[in-house]
């Protein structure tokens, strides 16, 4: 069953099943066929690991013309996004893509990891809830960096985060 809210800005979806899902995306704009313009993979299995996914995420968000503060906006998204992945998963994958449809162009950052899975992914999202005694701002803050962010887990298999950044 799912449940929508009601804001003019963004709709949220949670689902339940045997994946737990969390969506939140503009409602404004239809999303339509993605097509994927470039693709680069950085492995995430240590501390440098981190850093360099950052750093390449700023690189691609400059060089594809993100303006002003979107590339740090990115780069902090991707470091938050790595280092769940190290600290839950131990290794993983970021993604990043640049991604056009009809109306619109901007960056996908995708974090894949083997890991335990998240059991409460709405829980999860919720400011200030954290299981390893950080200040919980992990996957909340991801969701209020990027325009729009899907989390889709399976306890005892994974998770998959992906988080798209539209140019205005």
């Amino acid at each position: 069953m799912a449940s929508r809210a009601r804001d003019s800005t963004f709709e949220e979806v949670r689902a339940s099943g045997s994946d737990e899902v969390w969506q939140r995306r503009e409602r404004s704009e239809a999303i339509g066929m993605l097509r994927i313009v470039q693709e680069v993979r950085v492995t995430i299995a240590s501390q440098g690991d981190i850093i360099s996914a950052r750093h390449r995420g700023r690189l691609i968000a400059e060089e594809s013309g993100f303006r002003f503060s979107e590339p740090t906006l990115i780069a902090a998204a991707v470091s938050e996004l790595a280092r769940n992945i190290l600290r839950f998963a131990t290794q993983g994958e970021i993604i990043f893509r640049l991604v056009e449809n009809e109306l619109k162009h901007g960056m996908e950052v995708i974090a894949v990891d083997g890991g335990p899975g998240i059991p409460d992914v709405s829980r999860a999202m919720q400011a200030g809830y954290s299981t390893s005694g950080g200040l919980g701002l992990g996957l909340s803050g991801v969701s209020r960096l990027m325009d729009e962010v899907e989390i889709v887990s399976r306890v005892g298999t994974g998770t998959t985060v992906t988080s798209r950044k539209w140019m205005r």
